[in-house]
């Protein structure tokens, strides 16, 4: 079996209690890396910190309630990163969520909150980890974003506007730190299974369709060539490749994951 070549490696994913976060802590803790992740919700992160002891009893991993738009608390999870792991080699940047909304009912503060959220989420963890990342001799930045970023959708106007953003940012950011050993990439999502879609197929209409016929029937309307949902280990695989020494010539990179729904060349 391939390695990532991660092992005993140090790597911190923001937004790691739940979804593709958590599977790719999973993931990384499979390769024998030291994970650090954090989250806002207490309860959700303390779930997640007992289904991880449950799989890896000799994992070395530490987790901590963190707001990534804090910039007090992302230095103090630095901190402990640091104090309790080692210097950190790789940042997985995964914490952020969509907002639904065309520009008609789309206000200045909502505006302003959701480019915060997918710029300002980014950041701030990287100038809390920019100097242990320049002291590994492997180190990257890998950025969660959304196809949004190059294929916008009206009723997602302000996240997709921010998405466009962060994808400048990363690849501006790739360009400065190359020469000083950082890469950094990022993926673009599409549609992928996750709380809100369990959520949503607990309220569906037509109650005999299991979830693998609710979801497909979704992928065939919004016209995604693989005919199905992405589960989050899928993206967690993509994240843990650019993060990794596999992806050592790679850096100012999209990896698309998103079933062939991505339209631009």
């Amino acid at each position: 079996m391939m390695s990532f070549m991660l092992k005993d490696r140090v790597v911190v994913v923001t937004g790691g209690s739940s979804g593709i976060g958590l599977e790719t802590v999973r993931l990384l803790l499979q390769e024998g890396a030291k994970v650090a992740w954090c989250g806002r919700d207490a309860d959700r992160l303390a779930a997640s910190v007992t289904t991880i002891k449950e799989a890896f009893p000799g994992g070395q991993f530490i987790a901590r309630r963190c707001d990534v738009l804090n910039a007090d608390e992302v230095g103090r999870f630095a901190a402990a990163v640091a104090v309790e792991l080692g210097n950190t080699d790789c940042l997985i940047n995964n914490a952020g969520q969509g907002r639904v909304s065309n520009f008609a009912n789309t206000c200045d503060e909502d505006w302003l909150a959701e480019t915060g959220l997918k710029l300002f989420g980014v950041i701030r963890p990287v100038r809390a980890f920019i100097d242990q990342l320049l002291a590994s001799n492997i180190g990257s930045i890998t950025n969660v974003n959304s196809l949004l970023a190059k294929q916008p959708e009206p009723h997602m106007m302000a996240t997709s506007a921010a998405r466009a953003a962060l994808l400048n940012f990363t690849h501006t950011l790739a360009h400065e730190y190359a020469a000083k050993g950082v890469r950094v990439n990022s993926i673009l999502l599409g549609m992928v299974e996750s709380g809100q879609w369990r959520r949503r197929y607990q309220e569906r209409s037509d109650q005999n369709s299991s979830w693998e016929e609710w979801t497909a029937g979704i992928a065939s309307q919004r016209g995604i060539p693989m005919a199905r949902l992405g589960r989050p280990e899928e993206p967690a695989r993509a994240l843990v490749f650019l993060a990794s020494p596999l992806a050592s010539y790679t850096t100012g990179s999209t990896l698309d994951v998103s079933g062939g729904f991505g339209k631009q060349l």
